[in-house]
C-alpha cells in the first residue's frame, strides 16, 4: 500500500486507500472530486497532467458569515441584481490542469456563467447567477474539488494584499549561509593543512571535520528551503513531460550537494559547499533583481495606461464639461450618451437607462434602470442619454481588468511566445547533453575536474537571459507607448503590429476631426420645438458628425425624449409629445435621392415628412497626407468609409497616388473585407474610431481606436491612441518592429555570452562558484540591455 498513489492528488495512500472505478484514493475527499469530474465529462483534467488535484478539506460551518449581505457586498466586485462577479485567491492553483477545471466551473454547475483564471496571481474571477447560486455556494463548489479559495480580512476591507516576501527571507537565508560557508572555508583556501609552521596540523587534527561538518549544516536550509523551488518547479516539469529551464540548475544543486556531502562523510575531500551556497544565493539575486525590475515596469504600465477617455460632467449651472475619465470624484454629476461606457459606480438622477452589462459579465440582455437605482462601471448605455451621480472615483485596475477580460478575446494568435518556449526548450537539452558528454570526457582524462565541468556548465549555460529577453522588451515599449499617449492592450499586441503589412483606414472621426468641422442648413426651415428635439436627439449620440452638429447647434432646454434609438450605420429616431424625428442618410430619413454625391451631410425628417439637411465640410487631421506617404513605401493602404463619396476628390488629393477609397461601407461589409484580405495571407492593421468599426477592429490582427474627446470604449480594439498623436503613429509601428529587432538581437547577445561561457566550463576553467556569479550577471546584462535599447526608441519617438 506504500506504494500505491492516489489517482487524483498524487500522494500516498499509506493511511487509508479507496479503491474505485479501477482506481486508488488515498481518502474519501478525492475519491468525491474524481467522481464530480468523471460524471460532468471533465476526465480531462487528468490527462492533461497526472495526478494534478489537491485534497480537499471540508470544515462544516467555515463560510456561513458568506450569507451575511453586508460582508458579500464588500468582496463583490459587480451585482446588477442577477449577475454576480468576484475575484476569488485560489493558494492550489499550480498548474495546467488547474487552469482548465477552474475554467471549466460552468460544466460542474450551469449557473456559472464564465469562469477565467490569472495563473501568475493565483486568482479566478467568476460570473455567477445569483438567483439560486449564491457566494458561498461558489466557494463550497471550489472547496469541493481541492480549489479552496483564501479570503481574508484584507479582502473585505477591501485592502491591497500583502507582497509577497517569501524570495526576500530565501535570500536571506542562502546569503547568510554563504557568507558563513565562505567564512569557515578560509583554512581550506589557504592550505593549512600542509604548512605546520603556521599551525596548520593542530587545525587540522581538531576543527577540519567540525568547520567542514558546519558546512554541511549551513547547505542544508540553502538546499531544502531556499533551493527547493527549482526542485519543484523541475519535478513538476518532468512529470508533465516537459524539460523547463530549471532542469539543469536543480541537478546542478542536487550533484553539488550529493557530491560535497559524500567528499567530507568519507575524508575525501572538503567539499563544495562554498559553490553551493554561492550558486542558490546569486540565482536568488538574479531572480530577486528581476522580480524588483519587472514589478516597476508592470506598475508604471498600470499607472499609465488609463484609457485616453474623457467624460462629460455637468457642473453645478448644469454645463457641460468634457474632462478626462480619471479626475471623475465622488458626487461628480455626468452625462452618459448612447453607446457610452459607465465609467463609475454611481446613482441614476435622469432618463431611462437600458445598460448593456456584456462587457463585465458576457450576458447581453440589456438591463432596465429607472430614477433612484445603482448602475455600475463597465455597463454601457442603449437608450439614449442619462445623467448619474458618481459614488466611487474610476478605478484605473479595473478598467484594465475590463479591457482584458475574456468574453471578448479574439483568435489574434501570435507565435512569438512559442518561439521562445521552443528555444528554451531545445537549449536545455543541449546543455544536458553537453554537460554528460564533457563530464564523460574528464572522467577519462582527469576524474578530479569532471564534478567541476559537470556543474559549472549546468549552471553557466541556463537559458534565463533568453527567458527574460522578450516580457522586458515587451514590457518596456508597453510603458514608453503609454508615455506617448498610445496605450496597447498586451505585449502580444506589440508583436502583431510588427508584422502587419496592410493598413485600412475608417474615414469620419478617424481621419477626420471632429472639433474644426463646419456645416450649413439647407431645406425647409425647422420650428423651435423641432429644433429642441434635434438638439436633444444628437446630444445622447456618439458619432462624429452628432458630436460635431451638436456643438455647431445654439443652446436648447434639456428636454426627455419619449423615444430614442439608433440605427448603427444608419441614424437615429425620436419622438417627443406628437413629433417624431429621423436623422441620418438619406435613405434612412426617406427621401429618395441625396441631393449631392459630392459633399457629407445629415439629412432630417419629421412626421410631417423632409425637412432638409446639414451639409458638413470635413477637416482632415493635421498631417495625414505625411502620414499616407511615409506608411505607403512599406505598407499597403485603403479607405474604408461608411459615408458617399462627396469627399473622395479631396481624398485623392491628399492621399498617395492609386490609394484605394471604398465608400458606402456598412459595419459588416467592413468585417468581410478585412477578412478577404487575411485570406489572402494578409496582415492587418484596421485604424477606426471604435463605433461602426467594432467588428472591423475585431477581426484585424491589430485594431487600434481613435480617441478624441468622446467616452467611446470597445473591447474590440487592441489599442487606443490619442487623436493629437495621429502623425505618430507610423513611428509607433516602426518602433514595435525595432522591439522585436532587440529581442533577436538578446538572443544572439545571450547565444554568444553562452558559447563563450561553456567554452571555459567544458575545459576545466571554471569553477561553479564564479559560474553562479556570471549566470545572474548574464540575466541582468539582457535587462539593461533591452531597457537602454527600448529608451532609445522612446526617445527617438518624441
Amino acid at each position: 500500500m506504500q506504494d500505491t498513489k492516489c489517482f487524483h492528488c498524487g500522494d500516498s495512500c499509506d493511511r487509508q486507500l479507496i479503491e474505485f472505478d479501477e482506481k486508488s484514493f488515498c481518502c474519501a475527499g478525492c475519491k468525491t472530486v474524481y467522481e464530480i469530474f468523471s460524471t460532468n465529462d471533465l476526465e480531462h483534467y487528468y490527462e492533461i497532467q497526472a495526478a494534478a488535484g489537491s485534497t480537499p478539506k471540508f470544515i462544516e460551518g467555515k463560510y456561513d458569515y458568506l450569507e451575511n449581505e453586508e460582508i458579500t457586498n464588500k468582496l463583490i466586485e459587480f451585482n446588477d441584481g442577477t449577475i454576480q462577479i468576484i475575484n476569488l485567491y485560489i493558494p492550489n492553483i499550480h498548474c495546467s490542469s488547474c487552469i482548465w477545471i477552474l475554467e471549466n466551473l460552468k460544466k460542474l454547475n450551469p449557473n456559472v456563467t464564465n469562469s477565467q483564471v490569472d495563473f501568475p496571481k493565483k486568482t479566478i474571477r467568476v460570473t455567477y447567477k445569483q438567483a439560486e447560486f449564491s457566494l458561498k455556494n461558489l466557494v463550497l463548489l471550489l472547496a469541493n474539488i481541492g480549489y479552496e479559495p483564501y479570503i481574508s480580512l484584507d479582502d473585505f476591507e477591501g485592502k491591497k494584499k500583502a507582497t509577497d516576501r517569501t524570495l526576500i527571507y530565501k535570500l536571506g537565508v542562502a546569503g547568510f549561509a554563504f557568507g558563513n560557508v565562505m567564512f569557515l572555508s578560509f583554512p581550506e583556501y589557504f592550505d593549512l593543512g600542509s604548512s605546520a609552521a603556521s599551525g596548520g596540523e593542530f587545525w587540522l587534527n581538531k576543527y577540519q571535520h567540525i568547520f567542514r561538518w558546519l558546512m554541511f549544516i549551513f547547505s542544508l536550509p540553502v538546499v531544502f528551503y531556499a533551493g527547493w523551488d527549482y526542485f519543484v518547479s523541475a519535478y513538476k516539469g518532468l512529470r508533465a513531460k516537459l524539460l523547463n529551464i530549471d532542469v539543469p540548475i536543480a541537478l546542478g544543486i542536487l550533484v553539488l550537494f550529493l557530491r560535497s556531502t559524500y567528499e567530507i562523510a568519507f575524508h575525501v575531500g572538503s567539499g563544495f559547499f562554498d559553490s553551493l551556497t554561492g550558486l542558490v544565493f546569486f540565482l536568488l539575486l538574479g531572480k530577486f533583481f528581476q522580480q524588483r525590475t519587472y514589478s516597476f515596469l508592470s506598475f508604471e504600465r498600470d499607472y499609465k495606461s488609463y484609457f485616453p477617455i474623457a467624460i462629460t460632467r455637468l457642473n453645478d449651472q448644469g454645463k457641460e464639461e468634457t474632462v478626462p475619465v480619471q479626475e471623475i470624484v465622488k458626487g461628480d454629476k455626468i452625462l452618459i450618451r448612447n453607446e457610452e461606457m459607465i465609467p463609475v459606480d454611481g446613482k441614476l438622477v435622469y432618463g431611462n437607462a437600458q445598460i448593456d452589462y456584456s462587457f463585465v459579465s458576457g450576458e447581453s440582455e440589456p438591463v432596465s434602470k429607472t430614477v433612484g437605482e445603482l448602475i455600475f462601471a463597465g455597463g454601457k448605455q442603449l437608450n439614449g442619454v442619462i445623467e448619474m451621480v458618481a459614488l466611487k472615483s474610476v478605478s484605473q485596475s479595473y478598467l484594465t481588468q475590463l479591457w482584458g477580460n475574456a468574453v471578448f478575446e479574439t483568435d489574434k494568435t501570435t507565435t512569438f511566445q512559442n518561439i521562445t518556449d521552443s528555444i528554451g526548450k531545445r537549449f536545455t537539452i543541449s546543455v544536458l547533453s553537453i554537460a554528460f558528454i564533457a563530464t564523460a570526457f574528464w572522467l577519462f582524462h582527469d576524474p578530479s575536474k569532471a564534478m567541476n565541468v559537470f556543474t559549472a556548465v549546468l549552471i553557466i549555460a541556463c537559458p534565463c537571459a533568453i527567458a527574460l529577453a522578450s516580457p522586458f522588451t515587451l514590457g518596456n515599449m508597453l510603458r514608453i507607448f503609454g508615455k506617448k499617449k498610445f496605450y496597447i492592450k498586451n505585449t502580444q499586441t506589440i508583436e502583431q503590429l510588427s508584422k502587419i503589412d496592410t493598413a485600412i483606414f475608417d474615414k469620419t472621426g478617424t481621419i477626420t476631426t471632429t472639433q474644426k468641422s463646419t456645416a450649413h442648413y439647407e431645406g425647409m426651415p425647422l420650428t423651435a420645438e423641432e429644433e429642441s428635439i434635434l438638439k436633444n436627439t444628437i446630444r445622447a449620440s456618439n458619432h462624429p458628425l452628432s458630436r460635431s452638429l451638436y456643438d455647431l447647434l445654439k443652446e436648447q432646454n434639456i428636454i426627455t425624449l419619449d423615444e430614442y434609438e439608433e440605427h448603427v450605420g444608419k441614424g437615429l429616431e425620436s419622438s417627443k409629445n406628437d413629433i417624431s424625428m429621423k436623422i441620418g442618410s438619406a435613405d434612412f430619413v426617406g427621401k429618395a435621392k441625396a441631393d449631392s454625391l459630392l459633399d457629407t451631410s445629415i439629412y432630417i425628417s419629421t412626421n410631417k415628412g423632409y425637412k432638409g439637411r446639414y451639409v458638413f465640410q470635413n477637416k482632415y487631421r493635421d498631417g495625414l497626407s505625411d502620414v499616407f506617404k511615409d506608411m505607403s513605401q512599406s505598407l499597403n493602404l485603403a479607405i474604408l468609409s461608411g459615408d458617399n463619396e462627396g469627399e473622395k476628390e479631396r481624398l485623392e488629393a491628399l492621399l498617395p497616388k492609386l490609394t484605394p477609397l471604398y465608400f458606402n461601407q456598412k459595419p459588416d461589409t467592413k468585417l468581410e473585407f478585412i477578412k478577404s484580405l487575411q485570406d489572402q495571407g494578409k496582415k492587418v492593421l484596421m485604424v477606426g474610431d471604435g463605433l461602426n468599426d467594432a467588428g472591423a477592429l475585431a477581426q484585424s490582427n491589430v485594431g487600434i481606436a481613435i480617441s478624441e474627446n468622446i467616452n467611446v470604449f470597445s473591447p474590440a480594439c487592441d489599442a487606443i491612441l490619442d487623436a493629437s498623436k495621429f502623425q505618430q503613429l507610423y513611428s509607433y509601428i516602426l518602433a514595435s518592429k525595432k522591439a522585436i529587432r532587440i529581442i533577436k538581437m538578446s538572443f544572439v547577445l545571450s547565444l554568444l555570452y553562452n558559447c563563450i561561457g561553456l567554452y571555459f566550463a567544458i575545459t576545466g576553467q571554471l569553477q561553479p562558484v564564479i559560474a553562479a556569479i556570471l549566470m545572474p550577471l548574464s540575466s541582468i546584462s539582457i535587462v539593461i540591455f533591452t531597457t537602454v535599447m527600448t529608451n532609445l526608441i522612446g526617445r527617438k519617438l518624441g
